[in-house]
């Protein structure tokens, strides 16, 4: 019987991959090889060489993309940091927008499974604990930090509005902020870390002290 089309579709073998990835995706492999090898070796320890291990590349192909450990350092903390930028903003974007629910957007933000990964906390790690790539992460990602903070700071004072609750909102965005930090540092630094569950519960009880009408250590009062 001759075979249907969709039949010879099935059976047909997969196009071969390409033998070549573009510039910018072969940047991207690296980067990616390099945050696991962050978080293997640590930021002193990464070297071209292991990154290009890592990858399954050649040290030299490494070295044509970045051509300095610094460089290749550099474009991966720019591009955790990018991630990360994207990340809360693709929450806020597609949450309700009454601050409750933009708050909580926030919240759940940090424990996105794409990004709260235990190679990417690791990676953090190795990037806060070394003092010379701070005052570049400042110089290059500052203003990052700056909306993110505005962003987070105008939410608390129009929940504060809304819910009639006591507060600075400027202080309690920061102790939610350092709140998340200090669960990201536990679940990073931890030899018997708790789960992604009990941290986020966690970051819940922290809003729940401000906002008691809005959250319970659960999330988001429905």
């Amino acid at each position: 019987m001759t075979e249907t089309i969709a039949q010879q579709a099935l059976s047909a073998e997969p196009p071969p991959p390409p033998r070549k990835l573009s510039r910018e995706a072969r940047r991207t492999q690296l980067i990616e090889a390099t945050i696991e090898t962050l978080a293997t070796r640590g930021y002193a320890r990464t070297t071209l060489t292991e990154v290009a291990q890592q990858a399954g590349l050649s040290h030299g192909l490494v070295n044509f993309h970045f051509q300095t450990k610094e460089g290749l350092l550099t474009e991966t903390l720019l591009y955790l940091a990018e991630e990360y930028r994207q990340n809360w903003l693709a929450a806020l974007e597609a949450a309700p927008k009454d601050p409750a629910s933009q708050l909580d957007a926030l919240l759940r933000a940090d424990f996105n499974p794409a990004i709260c990964t235990p190679a990417r906390l690791s990676a953090w790690c190795s990037f806060w604990g070394e003092a010379q790539s701070r005052p570049m992460y400042q110089e290059r990602c500052g203003s990052n930090d700056e909306d993110y903070n505005r962003r987070l700071e105008a939410i608390c004072a129009a929940l504060l509005a809304e819910g009639g609750y006591p507060g600075n909102p400027a202080r309690i965005a920061r102790v939610l902020r350092v709140t998340i930090e200090g669960v990201w540092l536990d679940l990073m630094t931890m030899n018997h870390p708790y789960s992604h569950t009990e941290a986020q519960a966690t970051v819940y009880a922290c809003a729940t002290a401000f906002f008691p009408g809005h959250f319970g250590e659960d999330g988001l009062l429905v």
